[in-house]
């Protein structure tokens, strides 16, 4: 090891040399041309007295001294490069890990649960965009294609989702450059004072630029003698006629409250002329969501748990059945089995990874033990009167 730093250190000594010797040379020519050339300029006056001007033949025999000087520095550079490279102990540049490439759009969205009429509809737009695409670079006609979308239907039924599905795909297929999704709603658009709504909106309509702008609950902007709002619809009006062939607009929200949104200005009309409907997951799609969100955090639930699980579902669709969040329920229902699990697990002297993946049928009720209520006793006649007396005496009170 010893030997190895030492002669590092004379390859790195001698490299350093070599280029003291390579500069010294080229600022060397440097001067002695600018003295000779010009008699009159400023470094005539600095020179030293004592130092002899090159002759024609001496700087004409200069370029082949700085080719050997370079080459002899190449050359040590190399075995410097050999030698770190035996010793482990040095970091070398490291080259750039190759990323693995990404998952085709389309079938991150094959592998969705269910949606099988919104998976239909978006291959469909996707071709149509694609063809048309291909038409216009081949010099052909091609029909106009609003590539805005209203995405209707109830909370947690894959809308977001699907949007970043479809901002990759756009980008894919050459559409867009970025293919980026800003999700944002009425708060991330409308601010509190007169103009700075459109300076807000403004901000998020740049980044969403090359990508998709998705808005949450739109029709939120739309509400009545709501000049903040408005503010915001014209502003994003604006950007999607000034930025149509690389920024694209999705709008989502609940089916009724979203038709009216659209048909409140002429505006949304004529620019968002193409719904998607997103129904609600039926009780086999919700259970096979659950069934993947235990797999991918590695939970195992055994038959009969996964009966009571089924059952638990049903009844919270059935308790909301107008407000009913689908997925999202389903993943509020795994986020509380794992937490009653994990306190049942918490307790055990010295848990197996068995123990950490198995759900059990404990783990579906709480098991925090609630203090038991006491019945209330009744006041006496005598308290009563008592009671009644102050509560005169109290109203009596506020009133004055």
């Amino acid at each position: 090891m010893g030997r190895d730093l030492d002669k590092e250190l004379e390859t790195l000594e001698k490299i350093t040399n070599m280029q003291k010797d390579l500069l010294g040379g080229i600022y060397g020519d440097f001067f002695s041309a600018g003295s000779s050339t010009s008699s009159g300029s400023s470094f005539s006056g600095s020179t030293n007295t004592g130092d002899a001007v090159k002759k024609p033949e001496e700087v004409s025999a200069a370029p082949e001294e700085k080719k050997d000087a370079v080459a002899d520095a190449n050359e040590a550079l190399e075995e410097a490069k050999a030698l770190f490279a035996k010793d482990g102990n040095v970091n070398t540049p490291k080259e750039e890990e190759v990323k693995e490439p990404e998952e085709d759009p389309m079938e991150t969205l094959d592998k969705l649960v269910g949606l099988s009429t919104i998976k239909a509809d978006v291959k469909e737009l996707t071709a149509f965009v694609k063809v048309q695409k291909a038409r216009q670079e081949q010099g052909l006609k091609s029909v106009p294609v609003s590539l805005h979308l209203v995405f209707t239907g109830n909370p947690g039924t894959g809308k977001t989702t699907v949007a970043r599905i479809i901002a990759q795909i756009y980008k894919q297929i050459g559409v867009l450059s970025k293919g980026q999704l800003v999700e944002v709603d009425r708060s991330g658009l409308v601010a509190g004072y007169v103009g700075q709504t459109a300076i807000k909106t403004q901000e998020q309509i740049a980044k969403a630029k090359g990508g998709v702008l998705f808005i949450d609950e739109a029709y939120a902007l739309a509400q009545k003698d709501d000049a903040f709002g408005q503010e915001a619809i014209d502003t994003i009006l604006k950007a999607m006629e000034d930025n149509r062939d690389d920024f694209v607009v999705i709008v989502a929200g609940y089916t009724e409250p979203m038709k009216k949104f659209i048909e409140s200005n002429p505006g949304l009309k004529s620019r968002f002329n193409k719904y998607i409907e997103f129904p609600d997951y039926n009780i086999d799609e919700l259970e096979e969501i659950f069934d993947r969100n235990c797999k991918k955090y590695d939970y195992k639930v055994d038959e009969d748990v996964q009966h009571q699980i089924r059952a638990l579902i049903t009844a919270k669709k059935i308790e909301n059945i107008d407000n009913f969040a689908n997925a999202r329920e389903v993943r509020n229902l795994f986020e509380e089995i794992i937490t009653n699990q994990a306190r049942r697990v918490a307790s055990l002297e010295n848990p197996t990874s068995e123990d950490m993946m198995c759900i059990k049928l404990e783990d579906l009720a709480d098991t925090v033990e609630k203090p038991e209520e006491k019945p209330e006793e009744k006041p006496s006649e005598s308290e009563s009167t008592l009671e009644n007396s102050d509560a005169k005496e109290d109203s009596t009170d506020t009133e004055a």
